[in-house]
């Protein structure tokens, strides 16, 4: 396997419901880059992160990591990935220092309890950590679901639609979470209808076309 991280997009092509949404996308990212996938509502932009997370089928075309096909290397893959969606994926019945234990685990760690407190603070939930997720405002079960990217060691992270239910200063503090994680070799891949400069640090663009 090529030890240098990379993720291609060959000829990929998605059809949901009888429809095509799009086909033959090229792309290739590499270490330090992000991509932002733009398009019109239903041209597919959420289901191309889902097929990039594997959570979805390829339908047509091929994702590669690091050269080789993701399907082929599914446990090492998912390690190396930290995928967010529209939902924040959190227990509403677990404190705020449970749900990103719990998620921690999943990927393989297990941040020491002065990283989750630092995390938090950064994403203004100091004190926050022995809270049910229930009684969080939508804003702050937001910034506990982004907490987790801080405290994830995957390189690639894929976002859709990352800045919901965020105010100014969150989409500031993520953007800046982003840009330290491209400045570490890091990769993002994410769908967005707020434009947020990431730094200094221009995007790839990917506009899928309606077929």
């Amino acid at each position: 396997m090529n030890t240098t991280p990379s993720l291609s997009f060959s000829k990929l092509g998605c059809i949901k419901g009888g429809r095509q949404l799009f086909k033959n996308v090229d792309c290739t990212l590499t270490a330090g880059q992000w991509l932002y996938v733009a398009g019109v509502n239903g041209v597919g932009k959420t289901s191309l992160l889902r097929m990039v997370c594997g959570l979805a089928p390829i339908e047509s075309g091929d994702i590669l990591w690091r050269g080789q096909p993701i399907h082929a290397q599914r446990d090492a893959y998912r390690r190396e990935l930290c995928y967010l969606g529209h939902l924040n994926a959190l227990q509403e019945s677990m404190t705020v220092d449970e749900n990103l234990a719990f998620t921690s685990a999943l990927s393989g760690t297990a941040p020491s309890a002065l990283q989750t407190q630092t995390t938090l603070a950064h994403f203004g939930l100091r004190g926050r950590g022995k809270q049910l997720v229930r009684h969080l405002s939508q804003g702050q079960k937001r910034r506990v679901a982004l907490s987790r990217l801080a405290l994830s060691p995957a390189t690639l992270w894929v976002l859709d639609e990352p800045y919901v239910a965020m105010d100014e200063s969150g989409i500031t503090m993520l953007a800046q979470l982003i840009e330290n994680h491209l400045a570490q070799g890091g990769m993002a891949v994410l769908t967005s209808h707020q434009r947020v400069a990431i730094g200094q640090v221009s995007p790839l663009m990917l506009e899928l076309q309606p077929q």
